[in-house]
């Protein structure tokens, strides 16, 4: 299937369909769908007739294509070979992706587990260890369909569609763009392939984290891409204070360099990458907003103080950005 659904926003993924389609895979749901907190896809939990929990992901169609999905698959099924605990979807009649009435999911086993919650030192050193295990594995393989971290989609295209946005007030889009623009020129001549590339989860945070048997377990490769080896490693470190933001980079990479290198003038890319993702995540969900889905678990960015608040953000972040690269903090107290 080449993704050709034109159903974006998922207004034909009925009840129905949904439960039609796990059962032409062999998987009957004995219970009501439970939807789970993901936007960018349509994501169930639910018990089968074998009284086993599983999770059903239904891609947004028009997104990825199968060849970038089904490289996802086989990543994370390479990294689960190597006993890093991650989860992989089911192979069933002998696929992992299914393609029912245009939608192409998959079913994946639901591990359970808690939320990992913000910690200490010695939490995020074991959690710097968890992701060495994962790139320990990652760089021994590359990429072939999945894309790669860039300018042109984090900050260039992530600007011209908040500035056709119609959901950018209009009397703030002057302010807005006053400190967008300088923002984008001050990242604008990072070069990340001066950096070595590998494989990334890509969307590594707190959120994609499961604490089971306490054991770290990663969930959701959606996001997978190439890039530097620190884009997994930098939104681990919370807190607007730079001491305790080296304190936290030095513990998580005490935990990484257990199982892999890491070569510390990626640490520059932090802010950089940080910037990024404040571009992209606003496009994102003004490029999402016709589906309604995403109006309901996001009213406030139709609202004129998440802008004010937001030109807060750019203007603090280009201060940010004039500083020096934040490095490890060495030898502090476990």
């Amino acid at each position: 299937m080449n993704n050709e659904n034109e159903d974006f926003s998922f207004s034909g993924l009925t009840p129905d369909v949904i439960a039609n389609a796990l059962e032409s895979v062999g998987v009957d749901p004995m219970s009501g769908l439970l939807a789970l907190n993901s936007y960018e896809n349509r994501v169930y939990q639910f018990i089968a007739d074998d009284q086993r929990r599983y999770v059903a992901k239904f891609y947004r169609p028009a997104r990825w294509t199968t060849a970038q999905i089904l490289e996802e698959h086989l990543f994370t099924a390479e990294l689960a070979e190597a006993e890093v605990p991650v989860v992989t979807p089911l192979q069933l009649h002998g696929k992992t992706l299914h393609e029912y009435a245009g939608y192409r999911f998959t079913v994946f086993p639901s591990i359970g587990g808690r939320a990992v919650e913000p910690g200490d030192l010695e939490q995020l050193e074991r959690i710097g260890q968890q992701i060495g295990r994962l790139h320990a594995v990652a760089q021994q393989g590359t990429f072939k369909e999945r894309l790669s971290i860039n300018r042109q989609e984090y900050v260039t295209d992530a600007l011209v569609t908040l500035r056709q946005s119609p959901l950018l007030p209009e009397n703030l889009h002057e302010a807005f763009f006053a400190i967008a623009e300088p923002l984008a020129a001050a990242v604008h001549d990072v070069d990340f392939k001066a950096f070595a590339q590998q494989r990334l989860h890509g969307d590594c945070h707190l959120g994609n984290m499961l604490i089971r048997d306490q054991e770290l377990t990663f969930v959701d490769f959606d996001d997978a891409r190439t890039g530097p080896a620190v884009q997994d490693l930098w939104m681990m470190l919370a807190g607007d204070d730079r001491h305790q933001r080296a304190l936290q980079l030095d513990a998580l990479l005490s935990g990484y360099e257990m199982f892999c290198e890491f070569d510390e003038n990626e640490a520059a890319l932090i802010e950089p990458l940080r910037t990024f993702r404040i571009l992209h995540y606003m496009a994102w969900l003004a490029r999402r907003w016709d589906d309604s889905a995403f109006r309901r678990a996001f009213p406030w960015f139709a609202e004129q103080r998440y802008w004010e608040q937001q030109i807060l953000t750019l203007k603090e972040q280009f201060a940010v950005l004039q500083d020096e690269p934040i490095g490890a903090q060495p030898n502090f107290n476990r």
